[in-house]
């Protein structure tokens, strides 16, 4: 049995990412410092799998505690989650994204240099597409020499670190999910995106309107070139996400080289479409104000998901319905968090 060391998965795709892993028959360790999650979410993924995890509560820049992790569990792949990841605060805080992102990673490299372990699974984006490839955004398409934020320049500098290591190293096999949007929860209610403090991300944000935790949702620009002004984005239920995952570990378990491998529906939803599919599912009214555009936003980002089907034969299952309709069974059954 093969085990999977994840980082960051007390998180809200890591923890997803534990179940599916579990249900499937593989050992789980997670890696996790706790500070955008709780252990809680560890007992909770345990509870819908049947099966225990094993934890390290660790920062990713300590070397010698991840040392520790491989030290004591042959580890087969890494799925790398652990990371800052809000657009709009990279922009306010760009030194800390690029310490916690780029050294935390290399620190997980060396330990992995270290002990042998050559297969890795890296949570990328789509903002490594930049402004100027147009939507849908395919593999081939050159990456950017910057992102809109700090926090897009992460994870253009982590492929070029990781497809540079991958050059040079002909034993590793890295594949680098770049992800739309993911929204969402699991279908139990017991899990879903559960971030500390106020959300930076718009979908956690409508769930905390929803119930009462946060007053208005705020909207940011309704004058970008699009049918209602607002941004559109290729949101992704978080479950058809993870499988993505499952699929990304088996294929570096047998294939060499680095592979970017969009993780998209293919289709467009707007802010305002977004926040109709919530109400529509949940019942619940979510009154919003529209402020200015926020630093760092792109207009329209969609994928091309062709070649996740043809490598992984992966493709979503969940339209935006399902995704708010288990976005809200999660977020009335846990409206104080997790």
């Amino acid at each position: 049995m093969k085990t999977i060391l994840v980082t960051g998965g007390a998180g809200y795709i890591g923890s997803h990412t534990c179940v599916e892993l579990l249900n499937s028959g593989y050992n789980v360790i997670v890696m996790d410092n706790f500070s955008n999650s709780k252990p809680e979410v560890i007992k909770r993924v345990e509870r819908i799998a049947g099966k225990s995890i094993k934890l390290y509560e660790t920062d990713m820049l300590d070397y010698d505690k991840v040392c520790r992790i491989f030290e004591e569990n042959r580890i087969s792949a890494v799925i790398h989650f652990a990371g800052l990841k809000a657009v709009g605060e990279s922009c306010e805080k760009p030194a800390a994204y690029y310490y916690n992102n780029i050294c935390g990673i290399m620190e997980i490299i060396r330990a992995m240099i270290k002990y042998g372990c050559n297969k890795l699974v890296f949570s990328s984006s789509a903002t490594v597409y930049g402004t100027d490839n147009p939507a849908p955004y395919v593999e081939d398409m050159p990456v950017a020499a910057a992102s809109s934020s700090p926090y897009g320049n992460t994870k253009i500098m982590i492929e070029r670190i990781l497809a540079d290591i991958c050059a040079v190293n002909p034993d590793w096999s890295v594949v680098l999910l770049r992800y739309f949007n993911p929204i969402g929860a699991h279908e139990s209610g017991i899990i879903g995106d559960n971030p500390v403090g106020i959300p930076n991300n718009i979908f956690p944000y409508i769930q905390k309107v929803s119930v009462g935790k946060l007053p208005i949702l705020r909207v940011f620009g309704n004058d970008y070139d699009t049918p209602d002004g607002t941004c559109i984005r290729d949101y992704i239920h978080v479950v058809d996400l993870v499988k993505g995952h499952l699929c990304a570990v088996d294929y570096v378990m047998k294939n060499k080289g680095c592979e970017p491998v969009n993780l998209g529906s293919g289709k467009g939803t707007s802010v305002l479409e977004l926040i109709t599919a919530f109400e529509e599912a949940s019942g619940a009214k979510i009154p919003y104000e529209i402020q200015g555009r926020r630093a760092g936003d792109i207009a329209v980002t969609y994928a091309n998901a062709e070649k996740a089907l043809r490598l992984f034969s992966w493709k979503t299952l969940y339209d935006i319905n399902k995704m708010c309709a288990d976005g809200w069974n999660f977020i009335k059954n846990n409206p104080n968090g997790i």
